[in-house]
């Protein structure tokens, strides 16, 4: 997985490229791997387009609108409620139209993460990997993750490859277990492994941080990692990540003479704004106040 290209527009169907679009903010700049994301203004329009490997998914944020689309020769309208999805699966081609604007979230997940994802997760042959379009359906759980992914899109936060990483999967898996009762399989990381993984991340804070890091470090797949990661700690490798972070500049608030700014470089954050907005929703406290409390 780790030889994957980064995600950018080229690799999509070519929608969010039509001119008529305005789009808010996206992915292509920020070296995502496993998943791409958008958000923007679609005015109507229809057109053909051709298939790609990876795995479309559109949640509308408005409506409701009308869409129609075509398979081959199967065609099927949908008046789609805020919330609804359009679900596509890399490998088809096909014919939509738009009938009104709609504000919208695209997400694309590679399909060598899908595979992954039914190999190590479900115990499922990767080849035989399928899952169904899909047109006005709403699933809470893709809806509640392509929202998470469009707010990592706007966070600017140090560790948002990790959280891509990890909603890519989250995704993937979603995307199986549609109506099929696929079972997770459970693999645990050993203490040894746990062990080697929360070193690596206190020792490299400073530094961005994949999934893809993590998972070699334990030496599993990706997929298995961020599963067994869960188990053990009860939270997602990037909340973990950011809480360690916030636990080294609290060290350093009440441990050094440290200028604040230069704190939040030390612990991975992007500036001293992103680390104050950070810690006071985790501490209750800003990172100045946190240190005069201490020095009391």
């Amino acid at each position: 997985m780790n030889g994957l290209a980064a995600f950018d527009v080229s690799q999509t169907h070519g929608i969010l490229r039509r001119q008529e679009h305005r789009i808010d903010r996206a992915s292509d700049a920020l070296g995502w791997r496993s998943l791409y994301v958008s958000r923007q203004w679609e005015q109507p329009y229809e057109d053909s387009f051709a298939a790609v490997q990876d795995h479309l998914i559109i949640l509308h944020l408005d409506g409701p609108v009308e869409v129609e689309r075509k398979l081959g020769r199967a065609k099927l309208t949908r008046r789609i409620a805020p919330g609804g999805q359009f679900i596509l699966p890399g490998g088809i081609d096909f014919w939509v139209r738009l009938c009104r604007p709609l504000t919208s979230v695209h997400l694309y997940v590679r399909d060598a993460v899908l595979r992954e994802v039914a190999a190590e997760s479900f115990g499922g042959d990767p080849a035989r990997a399928e899952i169904a379009p899909g047109l006005g359906e709403m699933d809470p759980v893709i809806e509640d993750l392509a929202r998470a992914a469009s707010h990592v899109l706007a966070s600017n936060d140090p560790s948002a490859v990790l959280m891509a990483d990890y909603l890519a999967r989250a995704l993937a898996a979603r995307l199986l277990t549609r109506g099929k009762g696929f079972v997770p399989l459970c693999r645990d990381l050993s203490k040894n492994q746990h062990e080697r993984v929360k070193d690596y991340i206190r020792t490299h804070l400073a530094h961005p941080i994949g999934l893809a890091d993590l998972a070699a470090v334990a030496g599993v797949s990706q997929t298995s990692f961020a599963r067994a990661f869960r188990r053990a700690t009860g939270t997602a490798p990037y909340q973990f990540v950011m809480r360690e972070r916030i636990e080294c500049a609290k060290r350093l608030l009440t441990g050094s003479g440290l200028p604040i700014a230069d704190i939040a470089l030390a612990c991975g954050f992007t500036h001293q704004e992103h680390l104050t907005r950070l810690f006071h929703r985790e501490v209750g406290a800003t990172p100045a106040a946190y240190r005069k409390r201490a020095a009391l």
